[in-house]
This record gives C-alpha cells, structure tokens and sequence, in this order.
C-alpha cells in the first residue's frame, strides 16, 4: 500500500509542476515582459509605458502596478480604431 500511495504523490507533484510550468512559460512571452514598458506616477495613477509617449506609444493605467500592467496587457492586443482591425472591432461593438 505504500508504494501505492508514493505513485500517487509523485504524480500529483508532477502534475502541479507541469501547471507551475506552463504559468511561467505563459507569462514570459506576455508584452509587459518581453518588452518592459516603463512604470511611473501619472497623477494618481500609475502608468505602464513602452515609446517615448502617449500618442506613439502604447500605455495602460491602474491604481498599482499591476493594474497598470493588465491595462497595458490589453491595451497592447487593442486595434488601432481606423486599422481593419479596429474598424471591425467597432460594427461588432455597435448596437
């Protein structure tokens, strides 16, 4: 019965590992670390930034800096409005 119960741990280790694993794979290709957007204070938010401003760039904005990340996480997969992108984004959005 031991031997049962130590297959049955090392496989539940084995399975938690491999979902630890595919995590931090994930979040190591995500944009605010690939590209590691700057982090400052904006007024009374912080403000995650990659270029050199707010029109070329591209931000996100939070009470903390990991809300600003997300923000930018999302912001980063965003359209441009007039791109093709963008344009179909916003018929599917209009009621």
């Amino acid at each position: 019965m031991k031997d049962e119960h130590s297959l049955m741990a090392c496989s539940a280790i084995e399975h938690n590992a491999m979902l630890c694993f595919h995590a931090i794979a994930e979040n190591a290709s995500s944009p605010s670390v690939l590209y590691r957007p700057v982090l400052s204070i904006d007024g009374n938010q912080w403000c995650a930034l990659y270029g050199e401003d707010l029109q070329s760039g591209v931000a996100g904005f939070g009470d903390s800096p990991g809300a600003a990340m997300s923000d930018f996480e999302k912001n980063w997969a965003t359209p441009l409005p007039n791109s093709p992108g963008g344009i179909a984004l916003a018929a599917r959005v209009k009621p």
